[in-house]
């Protein structure tokens, strides 16, 4: 492990590489090497657009700026990464669910298929000083979830809600 924000990412952006990957895998029709191009590009265009912004001290600080979104639009390190295999704008939205949003953050990487999809963490990490982990039981649920359906009707998801 080396000093300053960079070292400190590798895990989780792996975790969030690999997600897309999986994707991309299931839905079929690229080679295993374009695959492992692709998951090396999209780490280190993450790596490189994520290092000033990343603050394990206030995990939620530039939450957004680290976000990846598909969403009628191609998140642009996805289209990157894409396009070092020849891969195509259109051809990575037949592919990839048409929504998807996936939140790196220091400690927990975590996904949503749909706009009304639940939320399923792919990665968490106690976090250094935190009194309590949070139990993850309740989520482990959904953790096959990105399996259902390419173009995510919000009527096939049940919410999970959570009352005190």
């Amino acid at each position: 492990a080396g000093s300053g924000a960079g070292a400190d990412m590798r895990t989780e952006i792996s975790t969030a590489a690999a997600f897309v990957t999986r994707l991309l895998r299931a839905a079929g029709g690229v080679g295993e090497e374009q695959l492992r191009c692709f998951r090396e590009c999209l780490q280190e265009a993450m790596h490189e657009h994520y290092k000033h912004h990343w603050f394990p001290l206030v995990p939620s600080k530039g939450s957004g700026y680290r976000c990846i979104r598909i969403n009628h639009k191609m998140d642009p390190l996805i289209g990157k990464a894409a396009g070092m295999i020849g891969l195509s704008h259109e051809r990575l939205f037949q592919l990839l669910p048409s929504e998807l949003t996936l939140w790196v953050d220091p400690f927990e990487v975590s996904y949503r298929i749909g706009e009304d999809g639940s939320i399923c963490v792919l990665y968490e990490s106690p976090q250094p000083g935190a009194k309590v982990a949070k139990q993850l039981e309740s989520r482990t649920s959904c953790k096959e979830e990105w399996r259902i359906g390419r173009s995510s009707p919000s009527k096939s998801y049940n919410m999970m809600t959570v009352s005190s």
